[in-house]
């Protein structure tokens, strides 16, 4: 590995949908690392319109050529032509939140979503992600990776409490994960957002390997049960046809 490549792309990984602008010394700080090696990594970025900067705020952000090489990546897994259709008859079915999650490593990725735009509804951003071991979306991934990653993963990272109801005791994460394997889907409520209920299934690749969810989320009080095993059976379905596409185009998503 080269190290110098590692560290300017580490640089770039930096700047996400949640922290979109820094400083040169804001990323210095926070990466440990020397202000004049930052500087020049990040001029060189902006060389090439990978980064600009703000002449006001002195701070940086994704440029144009980040942007082409992401819409290039979109276009290349054909998510309209092949996953959009599904996405939006199980949208039509419930009316409520529907999005593909997919497994990066430690995190999962929103990779696709359509939320209704006349109701109260559950916001999702495509390009989000979100820690594993949170919600019935990122549970139902973790489920099914090894007994070692899961073990591995719930030590070495901090469960962080986003609500009151956050499932951050580790034998009660795995006591839920092996229900999830039991029953096959998952359900939450209110453990990333306040008031509202997630409801997803595991979406696996070609080799049976754990790459995603499939989900449903909307406010607590248009769940109710009945929805809710309705919902279930809609996404088994769903997630029928989504195997079916990904199985005759491999989807080069996984990490």
């Amino acid at each position: 590995m080269l190290k110098t490549v590692d560290v300017a792309l580490t640089v770039i990984q930096m700047f996400t949908k949640d922290e979109p602008e820094w400083s040169g010394s804001e990323l210095a700080q926070k990466m440990q690392l020397d202000h004049a090696k930052i500087y020049r990594i990040l001029e060189t970025f902006e060389s090439r319109n990978f980064l600009q900067k703000d002449p006001t705020t002195k701070k940086y952000s994704l440029g144009f050529a980040a942007w082409e090489l992401g819409m290039a990546m979109y276009d290349r897994l054909n998510v309209k032509e092949f996953i959009h259709p599904i996405l939006e008859e199980l949208f039509q079915q419930t009316e409520e939140s529907v999005f593909l999650t997919l497994l990066d490593k430690d995190e999962a990725v929103t990779f696709e979503a359509i939320e209704p735009d006349n109701k109260i509804k559950f916001s999702v951003t495509v390009g989000s992600r979100a820690p594993l071991y949170v919600g019935a979306s990122y549970r139902s991934i973790l489920a099914f990776m090894s007994e070692e990653f899961i073990n591995s993963y719930l030590t070495r990272n901090e469960l962080k409490q986003y609500t009151e109801k956050t499932m951050t005791n580790p034998e009660e994460i795995k006591r839920d994960l092996e229900k999830i394997r039991q029953q096959g889907w998952a359900v939450s409520e209110g453990e990333y957002t306040p008031d509202i209920i997630a409801i997803a299934v595991p979406v696996f690749d070609q080799h049976h390997k754990i790459i995603g969810s499939l989900t449903i989320s909307g406010p607590i009080y248009r769940m109710t049960e009945e929805k809710r095993n309705e919902f279930i059976s809609l996404l088994e379905k769903a997630k029928v046809k989504l195997a079916d596409i990904i199985y005759k185009f491999p989807l080069k998503i996984r990490a």
